[in-house]
């Protein structure tokens, strides 16, 4: 039984003295191998001591000598005495900015000048209506226009009608022309307040005969949009006969974002397509802005006035369309992707002359065309870094210099 516990021991403790060699061995043959200690102080390379080296795609580790990176296929960095980030920067050396590729970009001051696309159906131009009625009582004698949505020209017949009140009329004025002045000007002022047109009272003083049958006519060109007549049918006075629906522009109905409201006007330039008309371009503009938000999708409607010259365009289509911003001033702008959104902030790098860089902190705009606008944090014609932020960024986030930006505060 002693004997079997002194073998047990033993064994125990030849285990042990063996890891401890393999160890050291190992440590020796890595030089590579992580360090917590201070590295020696005749590191230097050129004129700028050497702290220690590390990978930036993981900066934690630290390693005494160069060398290749064990956890990705690129060489350690040195990170040098005074370039620790005292000063809120980061400073990286020339050559492993040029290996990794790092571009730049400069901030502008340029007029972005957005466009706002947007989407939406095509509705009539309630605008361009026009109502024809019975202006007495009486019936329909002939109909030249027999179903809705049918085209018709400005001045093309649309039907006659028989009004017993206005025959009446008529001759009684023909009656009191032969009578007296007096009477004749009562009877004309009577024709008139019965709703008899002008023209028609023009028809009679110069044919002498009265007008039995009365033609309406189409006062617009356009479309039959309501079609209440029929032949042989009375009418009563007041009575809507055609209800006439102008073609010459529609209505394109877009739903606008909550968040782009404040870039949306009446009179403002648009651009549409339709998908029913892929090769023609439309122009239009804002008529009006109406007022509430859709609840269930956040958005305001827009109406958007677009030329119909040739009436290709029907209610129900469905269109794209840009509104043209007509603010054109000039903003501070830069590479969007420049910009680091970590969430909380929105960061970019500034590039100094001797290699270093600097976060800042901006405050953000409107993004066109690739760039974003700069409200607050930067100047105009400073270098920022457009690529290879990673880099950048892990090397600040290793010395404390993002996270001074919110101490400072």
């Amino acid at each position: 039984m002693m004997k079997n516990k002194k073998m047990l021991a033993a064994v125990s403790l030849l285990i042990v003295l063996v890891a401890g060699c393999a160890y050291w061995l190992g440590r020796r043959s890595n030089p590579l191998a992580p360090v917590a200690a201070a590295v020696p102080a005749d590191a230097a390379v050129g004129d700028k001591k050497v702290l220690y080296w590390h990978d930036p795609m993981v900066p934690g580790p630290r390693f005494n000598k160069p060398g290749k990176s064990p956890f990705m296929d690129m060489q350690l960095v040195p990170v040098y005495a005074g370039n620790t980030g005292d000063d809120g920067g980061v400073s990286i050396s020339p050559g492993v900015q040029q290996n990794l590729g790092i571009r730049f970009a400069t901030v502008l001051e340029i007029a972005l000048a957005p466009a706002l696309e947007v989407v939406g159906n095509l509705a009539w131009n309630e605008r361009e209506v026009t109502l024809v009625q019975a202006r007495a009582g009486g019936y329909i004698d002939k109909l030249y226009v027999r179903a809705p949505l049918e085209p018709v020209r400005k001045g093309q017949p649309l039907a006659e009608v028989v009004i017993p009140d206005w025959v009446a009329a008529q001759e009684e004025y023909l009656t009191a022309q032969h009578l007296s002045p007096d009477l004749a000007q009562a009877a004309l002022q009577r024709m008139r307040l019965l709703g008899m047109p002008d023209e028609l009272i023009a028809q009679l003083k110069a044919g002498g005969k009265p007008q039995t049958r009365i033609t309406l006519y189409a006062p617009q060109s356009g479309v039959i949009a309501e079609l209440a007549a029929r032949e042989g049918m009375t009418i009563a006075a007041g009575a809507p006969l055609f209800r006439i629906q102008g073609t010459g522009s529609i209505w394109l109905n877009a739903e606008i974002p909550e968040t782009a409201a404040a870039r949306v006007r009446p009179g403002l330039a648009v651009e549409a397509s339709a998908a029913a008309l892929p090769d023609t371009r439309l122009t239009g503009k804002i008529a009006a802005v109406l007022p509430g938000v859709n609840a269930g999708t956040r958005t305001l409607q827009a109406r958007i006035e677009l030329n119909n010259p040739h009436g290709q365009l029907a209610p129900g289509m469905f269109a794209n369309a840009r509104i043209l911003s007509a603010d054109n001033k000039p903003v501070l702008a830069v590479a969007s992707e420049a910009v680091i959104r970590t969430g909380e902030r929105k960061l970019v790098f500034i590039a100094g002359a001797d290699g270093s860089f600097i976060p800042s902190e901006v405050v953000t705009g409107i993004e066109a065309g690739g760039l974003t606008e700069i409200r607050q944090g930067l100047q105009a014609g400073q270098r920022v870094v457009a690529s290879g932020q990673f880099l950048v960024d892990s090397e600040a986030s290793l010395k404390g210099a993002i996270g001074r930006l919110g101490a400072d505060k």
